[in-house]
This record gives C-alpha cells, structure tokens and sequence, in this order.
C-alpha cells in the first residue's frame, strides 16, 4: 500500500471500569464513583440546545482551571483548529467548553451547539439495529452473511457475529487504492454499497473467519445491508425510528449523501489528492455510509455514550436486552494492549464506546460506569499528530486528569499494511 487509507477508524477495549475518578489539584475536589445499588441512577433540525444536563452544576474552579490549560496546550501543541469537550457526572458535575476555531478562513470561534461528522461512531448505531432485530428473533449473532447479502468471500464461513466484531477477515474498502483515488478526485461522488463492497471483494481474504481480530468497514457496510433486509426499511430511516428518537437524540442522523445541517464546524484534512490540507466538509459521505457517515451534536453525544454502553435508554426502558447487551460487551482481545472489541464497541481501561474519524472531523464518546462518568470529544481535524489520531491525544490529557486509573490511551494504526 502506497497510503494509510481513507480513515474509518478505530477500535478497541474491555476491561472492568474499578476505583474512582480522582482530580491531583490542590483545592479540587475529587470525581468519586456515585453510590450503586437498587437506589442508583440507570440511566427538518430545530435550533440546537444548549449541550448541558439540565440542572447539574459546574466542575470545581481549580478543576475547571486545570482542564482549560490541558486542553488548550493540546490544541496548541497538535494543531487543532476547534475542538469541544463534554464531562459529565451524576454528582460532581459537568464541564462543557470549545475552544479554538470551527473556521480559519473567518476565525469564527468554536462552540458547543455545533453538528459534527462523527466517523466510526457510527458503528454503534449500525450494530444496536441488528442487536435490536436479533432481540425480535429475526436473526442470530451466529446465522451466515450469506444469509442475507450474496457474494461475500467465505459468506459461508462468516457470521454476524464476526463481523461486528471484526473478526470477518474481509480486506478494508477504505484500504483499497483505486477506492482512495475514486473518492479524493472527486469528493463529490456517490457511492453504493454494492460499489464499496466490490473495492474489498477483488482482494483475498486476509484470514479465515475468527481467527483474529482486524478493524475493517467491509464488515459494516454489511451489517447495514443486513439491517435493512431484516427490517424492510432504509437503515437511515431505522436508526432515526428505532434509535433516535427513543433516546431523545433529534439533532443527529444518517445521511445519504453530502447532508449537513447548520451549523457546523468546517472541517481539515491531508487525506487529499495532493497531501495538501483542505476543507472537507463539502465531501459526499455516502463512501462511509453505515461504517461512518452519521453527524450528531455535543449533547446528542452525551445521551448516546450512556446509552450504548449500558443498553438502557434516558426513561429507563432498555434500547436491546440485557442478553444481547452482555454478549456486545464480551471482547476477546485486540493486537493492541490492554484493549479489547465487542460487538461494534470497545472499552479502553474501562472507558467503554467508540472513536470517529473520517477527512476532516474526529469524535470521542465514552462511558466509564464505576463513576457513572461520560467524556465526550469533538474535533474539527484528522490530520495525525506524531503518528497518533489528535483526539486520542486529547482523550489520554483530559483523562489522566480526570481518571488517572484510567486514562484513555488507543496507539494508532500502522501506516500501511
């Protein structure tokens, strides 16, 4: 391979989530764990709300403080244009902030109300709608693609299973060079899911089903066309039906194409047919579709990390059943230390959710549930910094403040294979 590849990235980690989030700050007080038991907590675009939990009050000022200059030196030191930052706790309280800028032509400062593209998050939502119809007994974990998508090298070997899980062996689409030249010549094009699947299938296979692990968004662009022969909808329409709206998350969606409501951050990226950073946020997400291509919001995000990662939904109703949420939280191991992938979700030392990046945009949304604590990340750049995704740069300084027991750390992915 001659490039890293359209990103669509990343996976990995389950761990039990133990101890206590603790702030080191003279005068601070600390993040503890929330009291568990029967008694504790479950859990056409209007204009945006603001990205708050109504009512809770602010971290302390020294925390605050400490955050603020974290924060600003990453983005400094990585080149983040914008970026916007979520913390929230059931007793602590919360910290909403954006710093930077969403437009360097302009200088319009970041905020927090704005919509974002949000990568492989998207994966979350595409594996929640088959949990769901594997609940409604429309199919199962361990039934075969071929089942339900004709063609797929060792369709007959593969199961659902294994393709949420990344464990399929398909060759990643996004990884293909003629892909990566179709879509950077021209940011505009549409793509099928047929026509994606095609870019993955003239290669061979990498390794026969389950033998390991390796992060592929062959296995979702599948997943969603499973999705929509079990539910006789377009997926677009079920995760907006059947996700969305139960969770009470109406400023986020599923486009079909270059779709993205205002406002929103312009966003920066180098993975362009000239190397040269430009704007991406005119480009035809259509290429991503069920792998990535969803936008949402700061507080759409703050509803989600706690969703996914529990199964249960604000009311207390649950999103799929406890059974099924138990197997999507099983994760055999990754390559990478310490990190484990379930069922289209992973848990780094025991922040459980997922991870975005796609040209132009990266997200961050997890859910640590021994502190009943949510953290969630937006950048307008996915332009690496020291090899590394500058959201997971990020993450790991925001969380060695806030859970030094647990500090998100992901390595990125080889350049090539």
């Amino acid at each position: 391979m001659t490039h890293a590849g359209i990103r669509l990235r990343r996976g990995a980690v389950l761990a039990t989530a133990v101890g206590m989030l603790m702030v080191p700050v003279a005068g601070g007080s600390a993040l503890a764990a929330p009291p568990t038991g029967p008694g504790a907590a479950t859990a056409a675009y209007p204009r945006l709300p603001s990205p708050s939990a109504g009512g809770v009050r602010d971290l302390t000022p020294p925390v605050q403080r400490l955050l603020d200059a974290t924060v600003q030196h990453v983005i400094k030191e990585a080149g983040i244009p914008g970026a916007s930052v979520g913390i929230w706790t059931p007793d602590q309280g919360q910290y909403v902030k954006a710093f930077g800028v969403a437009d360097k032509s302009d200088g319009r400062a970041m905020s927090t109300d704005l919509y974002t593209r949000i990568g492989s998050e998207t994966k979350t939502f595409t594996v929640t709608a088959l949990l769901q119809l594997v609940d409604q007994k429309k199919a199962g974990l361990d039934d075969t693609i071929d089942r339900f998508v004709d063609g797929v090298p060792n369709g007959d070997r593969i199961t659902l299973r294994q393709l949420a899980g990344m464990r399929s062996g398909l060759f990643n689409y996004t990884d293909d060079d003629g892909f990566f030249k179709a879509l950077t010549s021209d940011p505009q094009r549409s793509f099928t899911p047929q026509q994606l699947l095609d870019y993955a299938f003239k290669h061979p296979v990498l390794f026969q089903p389950g033998q390991k692990f390796d992060y592929s968004n062959t296995n979702l662009i599948l997943l969603g066309l499973v999705v929509e022969k079990l539910s006789g909808q377009n997926v677009e329409d079920y995760i907006r039906d059947h996700i969305l709206k139960p969770a009470g998350m109406g400023h986020s969606l599923l486009p079909t194409g270059a779709e993205f409501p205002e406002p929103h951050a312009q966003g920066y990226t180098n993975q362009t047919a000239s190397g040269q950073v430009e704007d991406a946020a005119g480009w035809n997400t259509s290429w991503a579709w069920t792998a990535g291509a969803m936008v949402s919001t700061l507080d759409d995000l703050r509803i989600w990390a706690r969703t996914v990662a529990t199964g249960v939904l604000p009311d207390g109703n649950t999103m799929v059943s406890p059974a099924v949420q138990k197997q999507r939280l099983t994760t055999p191991a990754t390559p990478v230390p310490d990190v484990g992938y379930g069922l289209g979700i992973f848990n780094v030392r025991g922040w459980i959710g997922h991870n975005g990046s796609l040209p132009g945009y990266e997200s961050l949304t997890v859910y640590l549930p021994s502190a009943q604590a949510t953290l969630v990340v937006l950048i307008n750049t996915d332009v690496d910094y020291k090899g590394t995704e500058p959201s997971t740069v990020l993450g790991e300084a925001i969380t060695k403040i806030i859970s030094p027991d647990h500090v998100f750390n992901l390595p990125a992915e080889p350049a090539a294979r």
